[in-house]
């Protein structure tokens, strides 16, 4: 099968079959923490920032705590802040509006499992209203 066609049902199945969801770990409250991305049937890092990336911003932020029921971003970090995720990173280069309804509504590099390190692993705080 044609390598592109795999990627393809890859980010199909990530993105909408498996019922994609988001989560923040590590911060103390479900409205704070390092983001991680349902995919593929394990629980993911997004990769925040590093040579030649944007960075995570706080529209990325934004989205994730619109996504989540939090309120609005008081902050976003892609440097491991709320500690190194330890499953895959599932994307990069996240490039949110801030207006998206989910984070998969964003743009970004790739909806898939990579073995990268975990220090630019993207971190969000909301306000929790």
């Amino acid at each position: 099968m044609d390598i592109r066609l795999n990627l393809w049902l890859w980010i199909m199945y990530c993105m909408y079959l498996a019922g994609e969801s988001v989560r923040l770990v590590n911060g103390g409250s479900r409205c704070a923490g390092r983001v991680e991305v349902y995919c593929g049937g394990q629980w993911g890092t997004v990769f925040g920032s590093g040579s030649g990336d944007r960075s995570w911003d706080m529209l990325d932020a934004a989205v994730v705590c619109k996504e989540l029921g939090c309120g609005a971003a008081l902050s976003a970090s892609g440097g491991a802040h709320f500690g190194k995720g330890s499953g895959p990173v599932v994307t990069y280069n996240v490039r949110c509006r801030g207006n998206e309804s989910t984070l998969r509504d964003c743009q970004s590099k790739s909806w898939s499992h990579r073995s990268w390190s975990h220090a630019y692993d993207s971190g969000v705080i909301c306000s929790g209203k």
